[in-house]
């Protein structure tokens, strides 16, 4: 299974959302890649901005898949991945 940059973006923001108990459209997110430091994102809540590592975004795309497709996977099941755009791969 594939999961798009949009919908790492809304996984993001919804785990966010819970965290900071706030509604997921008063969340902002954007995806970066880095040589030297690997994927991450930066989140904007609260009118503050933080950023979070590869593991906070795994954590994030495994709650997503198992509450919208009911799959539940693990952490070594998860590869980020960049072509055109940011893209996971979960292992079922």
């Amino acid at each position: 299974m594939v999961i798009t940059m949009d919908e790492i973006v809304n996984a993001i923001c919804i785990h966010t959302a819970e965290r900071k108990q706030i509604k997921p459209t008063d969340v902002q997110v954007e995806l970066s890649w880095d040589e030297d430091t690997g994927y991450s994102a930066e989140v904007w809540a609260q009118g503050r901005s933080q950023f979070i590592v590869e593991a906070n975004m795994i954590e994030a795309i495994l709650r997503y898949v198992h509450q919208e497709y009911n799959i539940r996977a693990y952490r070594e099941d998860v590869t980020l991945e960049l072509d055109e755009e940011i893209t996971a791969t979960i292992r079922t």
